[in-house]
């Protein structure tokens, strides 16, 4: 597990949300694979298991993953694409559903707005738990891009009763 990453300046540090609720395990450790393959290294939060969120169905594990990119926002989304879909993700699938393998971008550097079609930073931060707490456990002091305000300071403030979640032992491999 790690902290926020260090590195050259010329490329953006990126936060991750991952989640599984399909041979979650599975999952989770080949997705962490397949994105140190093309991002390395990679600063990696416990992992959290929480209730399925606006549908009946299995429990996730979800992390956030810190990295450093050259590539562009589309660039990046089109690469997180591919790696869904190696693990059997389908596209059109209800928003609230089952999935084998869930990567998002929650912010790219500070980008605020739609960049190369993808909202920035992701609303999610500010909703779940599932995501705003292992990106605390990654970057508390980091400013999130919108409301200036620390990922910490955005946990302590928040209401997320309901909303259960758990570490749950993960070593990476």
């Amino acid at each position: 597990m790690g902290e926020a990453l260090e590195g050259d300046a010329s490329q953006a540090q990126v936060f991750l949300s991952l989640g599984s609720n399909i041979d979650r395990e599975h999952n989770i450790r080949s997705g962490l694979k397949a994105l140190a393959r093309v991002f390395s290294p990679l600063a990696i939060s416990p992992v959290y298991e929480s209730e399925a969120v606006g549908f009946d169905g299995d429990a996730f594990y979800n992390l956030v993953v810190g990295l450093k990119t050259s590539l562009s926002v589309g660039d990046l989304a089109a690469c997180l694409k591919d790696i869904e879909k190696d693990h059997g993700r389908v596209r059109g699938e209800k928003k609230f559903s089952s999935r084998t393998l869930d990567i998002d971008i929650l912010t790219y550097d500070d980008c605020v707005g739609e960049v190369d079609g993808v909202q920035l930073p992701r609303d999610e931060i500010l909703k779940h738990a599932f995501v705003l707490k292992p990106l605390v456990d990654l970057a508390p002091d980091a400013l999130h891009p919108e409301t200036k305000t620390s990922y910490q300071a955005l946990l302590k403030a928040a209401d997320f009763s309901g909303q259960n979640l758990w570490v749950v032992p993960f070593e990476d491999e």
